[in-house]
């Protein structure tokens, strides 16, 4: 399921710094916090924290792993989502690293 997921942010509206906003393939709006960008194996991945009610103050949010690619049509950058769960593993492994070197800083 190789579906695009388009950066949607009306240009007159401003979001929070590190905040932005997803429309899936249904349309479905949700806002993200940005975390961070890795690279692996020379590709871009984008890491994202869902914001919303489904979180709750206790508890660790689920990351959200999405490849960055360019619009072949617009040459802006587009999320899609990694279907090789290997690959997926993999960025969120390197994901855990760097949040633990920046815990001991």
């Amino acid at each position: 399921m190789a579906d695009d997921i388009k950066n949607n942010v009306p240009e007159e509206e401003e979001l929070p710094e590190g905040i932005i906003e997803l429309t899936d393939e249904d349309g479905v709006t949700s806002q993200f916090e940005y975390l961070t960008t890795i690279d692996h194996e020379g590709e871009l991945y984008v890491v994202l924290m869902l914001l919303g009610d489904e979180q709750q103050d206790d508890e660790e949010g689920e990351v959200l792993i999405l490849k960055i690619e360019k619009d072949p049509e617009t040459d802006e950058d587009i999320y899609v989502s990694v279907d090789d769960e290997e690959v997926s593993q993999a960025v969120f492994n390197k994901f855990l690293v760097m949040m633990d070197e920046e815990e001991e800083e």
